[in-house]
């Protein structure tokens, strides 16, 4: 009996010391564990890209950088004896009346693009050729003579001069650089409406549209074919990236009617520089 008392004593101590090691095992080392043991966010997610919110392209740094920069030019070509009256009621050319008489002045316009601070511009050769004065405006509406230093017409451009310091300038970029489906801004002078801002991508690069082509003078072609709106008056105007980046000169549009219907062309800045050069 006394055997048995001893017995169950033992057995109800080692109960109770096993009841007491798995509470402290509980509260000192798996609550010590626990505070080691760093939860990670699932890995794992779905495939799908949420662009930052209010973040549309903004033209309006490039759109003001550069038409202080882009003019207009206009191109006069001086009078020239004629027969004195229209030769389609004049048989005789004129002198059957007398003295040969003076045709009006005849005028073009078009854009350029003013490319260093004491005022070199560039701009189509096709908007000065033949001239005989060229006069620049600006966006701030000054007015200046220009003079042609130098017209290249196998890539149809042109530089031209005025004396003024302290200009705007365009900045060159680099239309190696250009990607098709950039956005780009084209400025200049359609229907000489002053300072007009078109907006378009990048269609294609170093097209050939055979515009220059002439078999006493080598041409090259390389245009920036783009789908901004470009209209008569925007020759020599400029393309520009959304940085404000000068990155072609306009000079042509693909058109049955003589206006814009989709694509306009742009002579590289790359060549330009070469050129001016």
């Amino acid at each position: 009996m006394k055997m048995i008392r001893k017995n169950a004593i033992m057995l109800v101590i080692a109960l109770l010391s096993s009841i007491g090691g798995a509470a402290i095992y509980k509260n000192v080392f798996e609550e010590k564990q626990s505070s080691q043991v760093i939860n990670y966010p699932n890995p794992v997610s779905l495939a799908k890209y949420n662009p930052p919110a209010g973040s549309p392209v903004d033209f309006t740094p490039a759109a003001e950088s550069t038409v202080k920069s882009v003019v207009h030019v206009k191109t006069t070509y001086a009078n020239r004896s004629g027969s004195g009256m229209n030769p389609l009621f004049d048989p005789y050319g004129g002198f059957f009346f007398g003295q040969p008489q003076q045709m009006p002045k005849q005028q073009s316009a078009g854009s350029g693009v003013i490319i260093s601070n004491d005022g070199y511009i560039v701009t189509n050769n096709h908007v000065v050729e033949g001239g005989d004065e060229v006069e620049i405006t600006m966006d701030d509406k000054r007015n200046f003579k220009a003079t042609v230093i130098g017209t290249d017409p196998s890539t149809d451009l042109a530089l031209l001069k005025i004396e003024e310091k302290n200009l705007p300038f365009a900045s060159y970029g680099n239309s190696d650089n250009v990607k098709v489906g950039e956005w780009v801004l084209a400025v200049g002078n359609p229907f000489n409406l002053t300072s007009t801002v078109t907006a378009g991508i990048v269609s294609a690069k170093a097209r050939n549209i055979h515009i220059l082509d002439n078999p006493n003078l080598p041409s090259i072609e390389s245009f920036i074919q783009t789908d901004a709106a470009v209209n008569p008056g925007n020759s020599g105007g400029a393309l520009v990236n959304t940085n404000g980046d000068l990155i072609g000169i306009n000079s042509a549009i693909a058109s049955n009617t003589g206006s814009y219907s989709g694509y306009s062309f742009a002579i590289p800045v790359n060549i330009v520089k070469k050129v001016v050069n």
